[in-house]
């Protein structure tokens, strides 16, 4: 189908008019639904705000915005506060990248088509060492890498 046919169908869907359900099924849907007591209908009660003064309307309308605007002042204040000051940030001053070949295996899987492939499958262990001497602070991370190398067959 193209727009065209589409728009088409979709206007003479809008003109068409839902068929009303069958008449034994509107009555057993009606005898099925639990019919509840008189006693059991809570009436609607509406409260009309009084004539007197609101202390919450008061509260709402004016404490609110301000206890805000006092808590956005006080973290204003503390992040610019004259006596703290930033630590600097790290200074290596060795660093130290390394990264040894842990273990090495090959494997083979077939495709969905059923096409042998064959896998080369290498484990690393990346090592980064990171030193500070004026801090005296030594950073060591060992994250392990693996790597799959997809090599396919040649089948005669």
């Amino acid at each position: 189908m193209n727009d065209m046919d589409l728009e088409h169908l979709e206007a003479e869907l809008r003109r068409v008019v839902p068929a009303p359900p069958p008449e034994e099924f509107m009555a057993r849907l009606l005898a099925a639904r639990p019919a509840i007591p008189a006693a059991q209908t809570k009436p609607i009660v509406r409260v009309r705000p009084s004539a007197g003064f609101d202390l919450s309307a008061w509260l709402m309308r004016w404490m609110l915005p301000a206890t805000a605007l006092v808590i956005g002042a006080l973290v204003v204040w503390r992040v610019n506060l004259p006596g703290a000051k930033a630590a600097p940030a790290l200074s290596a001053d060795n660093v130290q990248i390394d990264e040894q070949l842990v273990s090495t295996f090959d494997t083979v899987a077939p495709l969905a088509s059923g096409e042998p492939v064959r896998f080369r499958c290498r484990t690393w262990m990346d090592k980064v060492v990171l030193r500070d001497k004026e801090r005296g602070v030594m950073i060591e991370q060992d994250t392990p890498r693996v790597e799959v190398i997809p090599v396919s067959f040649e089948t005669y």
